[in-house]
């Protein structure tokens, strides 16, 4: 899942056939036809700006004076960058964060940037109030002439590859400067990342614009509350899904997974990393009790996208379906109970999130070995598993829903 992620497919109207049963002549037949039905996969995720938000702090103190550190913990991929401010507490409205969108985390060529990445602050005048008298004043938010940010703090970047988790230090290396000054509580944010594009690109503020109310009480104040408000309400995995894969098969066994189990290696690993159902969609086909393999989508399926197909079966068919959740790197939708494909109406409350067990999982949306960077699960051999509450991942109903008609 790595482009176009807000493709969105049109909608079709899914036919029933009916059943007729005759028994008079030799040009009728004494068996039911087989019914024609549409199954749709809707992917609701309502998307927030940033993927992953805090605050940070002195640990003796909520300031941080010349000599203390303080650290982040956060994941990324990428595509992402890391935006953090604070303010520089001997200021009338001066504050520190990076150039917009944040502090570049990866190359060029894909690779965590680690050690002293200090280059990347600058030190920005708020324009709210005046230097000197602390009059106030309206002017555009601009870089502070004749301060070296970096010399004031000290930004070092450590990363672990597994985990996708980079850890930002922040020193305040002010002391016996001309510019000496503690630092207050700080806030940090990642913004999300839909497969092309970053959603929020100028987190905070905007250079060279007024400022707003968040920010300013920063600046000012040394206060984050307005922006840790404002930060928890704009912050939420979200995800794309694949195209779904929709068997129609006879028998007690779903044909797609088995709950507790590896993963057999016929493709359900394929759609659980990378989207991709083509090998699970060939060997479902070489089944003795698959009566139909059908595909919905043939492209990412974004927020407020829909896809669905059309589906043939006959009385005592079954139903099973599975679709990727995409910002993951092994995860996957399907139902959880046996489904009879006579069934109409709603499925959601039959559908689970599932991870296979084939990758080593990272936060989803900002971890750099999902396909949603264009990388490759670390790979690992666990049983087929209900995911967890490790990650902050909305409930099944926030993101998907599953129609049959």
């Amino acid at each position: 899942m790595k482009k176009n992620i807000f493709r969105i497919a049109l909608l079709t109207t899914g036919i029933m056939t009916t059943f007729a049963l005759t028994s008079c002549d030799n040009n009728d037949t004494m068996e039911m036809l087989s019914a024609e039905k549409t199954i749709t996969f809707e992917n609701v995720v309502t998307p927030k700006d940033f993927v992953e938000s805090g605050s940070f702090q002195g640990t003796a103190a909520p300031i941080i004076t010349p000599g203390q550190s303080v650290s982040i913990k956060f994941s990324a991929g990428k595509a992402q960058s890391l935006m953090f401010a604070t303010m520089y507490g001997a200021s009338k409205d001066w504050f520190f964060a990076s150039q917009q969108p944040g502090i570049k985390l990866f190359d060029n060529n894909g690779n965590a940037i680690t050690g002293d990445v200090s280059s990347q602050v600058l030190l920005w005048d708020n324009g709210t109030k005046d230097n000197t008298s602390g009059q106030v004043e309206s002017k555009p938010i601009a870089q502070v002439p004749g301060v070296t940010a970096s010399q004031l703090m000290k930004l070092n970047l450590a990363y672990n590859d597994i985990s996708s988790e980079f850890t930002l230090t922040i020193t305040n290396t002010s002391g016996g400067t001309t510019h000496e000054t503690p630092f207050s509580p700080g806030v940090w944010a990642v913004s999300n990342y839909n497969g092309s594009q970053l959603l929020n690109s100028a987190p905070f503020f905007t250079p060279n614009a007024l400022s707003n109310p968040e920010i300013t009480d920063i600046a000012q104040m040394g206060n984050i509350t307005k922006m840790m408000t404002s930060l928890t309400a704009n912050t939420k995995v979200m995800t794309g899904l694949s195209p779904a894969l929709v068997v129609v098969y006879n028998g007690d066994k779903n044909p797609i997974y088995e709950l507790g189990q590896l993963d057999t290696g016929k493709g359900l690993k394929e759609i659980a990393q990378m989207g991709n159902v083509t090998k699970l969609q060939n060997s479902l086909k070489a089944l003795p009790n698959v009566k139909g393999v059908y595909i919905a989508g043939s492209a990412p399926v974004a927020p407020g996208a829909k896809v669905m197909t059309k589906f043939q079966s006959s009385p005592g068919d079954k139903i099973a379906y599975v679709t990727m959740f995409g910002f993951s790197n092994d995860w996957f939708y399907a139902n959880e109970q046996s489904i009879d494909a006579n069934t109409k109406g709603d499925l959601t409350s039959k559908t689970t999130l599932f991870d296979s067990g084939t990758g080593i999982d990272q936060y989803p949306g900002a971890g750099n070995h999902q396909a949603l960077f264009g990388g490759t699960p670390q790979a690992e051999s666990k049983v087929i598993m209900k995911v967890g509450n490790a990650f902050p991942v909305p409930s099944v109903q926030n993101v998907l829903k599953v129609t049959i008609n």
